[in-house]
């Protein structure tokens, strides 16, 4: 390993650290959710380290459950997950000068929180293998994290009191990722057009309410900013 490497590989580890502490709530739930679903804890780390998702996970487990076509459920995993083509594309000019096999290999550490708290420094710093160790630092943490409080989850299913409010504190510790996104207008018009439509349409069944919400924020923060982009070029 190169010094630039370790370097960059160092200072993200240690700028994301205290990001991933929300993590640890997630991951629980996660565990606790599949395993009270009927998961053997083979089944759980299975779909924890072949999906490595949370919100791809507990959103198909009702369907699981409740016994819908696979069509669907594979549909709405690919919806869910949809926000990583966008992240994809936000950090790809990072990896500019890594080798193919290298980025291939990083989208499977493709995360929500390594992309909202360690994009900034990755589009600005020049140094190619600085980049890419602040993008492997905090990203292989995050998934040892992950799989870490899952598996904790998963095998504490029978001694976590039920009254422990993980999901409120999960939910909380993914707020706190939120809010620095909607500092801009398309993602702030996303999050209010898609979670509304999410309220409005609660009622429908097979959570298709919630598959058209993620649909129409994605299609309003895409409409939104290429309209900006729009207005920017006529001045």
């Amino acid at each position: 390993m190169n010094e630039p490497f370790k370097t960059g590989l160092k200072e993200g580890f240690h700028h994301y650290l205290p990001f991933s502490v929300g993590l640890i709530p997630w991951g629980l739930a996660a565990g606790v959710a599949m395993r009270s679903a009927g998961f053997s804890l083979t089944e759980t780390m299975g779909m924890n380290i072949i999906v490595f998702g949370g919100t791809a996970q507990l959103g198909t487990l009702p369907l699981i459950i409740s016994g819908t076509p696979l069509w669907l459920i594979v549909v709405t995993a690919l919806i869910l997950n949809l926000r990583f083509v966008v992240f994809s594309a936000t950090l790809a000019p990072a990896f500019s000068g890594t080798g193919r096999l290298q980025r291939w290999l990083s989208s499977y550490l493709l995360s929500d929180g390594v992309t909202a708290s360690c994009a900034s420094r990755l589009l600005t710093e020049q140094n190619s293998h600085w980049r890419f160790g602040y993008y492997l630092g905090p990203s292989l943490w995050n998934w040892w994290v992950w799989q870490a409080s899952t598996l904790i989850g998963a095998l504490a299913t029978n001694l976590i009191p039920k009254n422990w409010p993980l999901e409120f504190m999960a939910t909380t510790a993914l707020l706190a990722l939120l809010i620095p996104l909607i500092r801009q207008k398309p993602m702030l018009l996303a999050a209010i057009i898609g979670g509304s439509a999410s309220v409005v349409l609660h009622d429908l069944p097979l959570r298709l309410g919630f598959i058209i919400a993620i649909i129409t924020g994605i299609v309003t923060g895409t409409l939104s900013e290429n309209w900006l982009i729009a207005k920017d070029h006529k001045k």
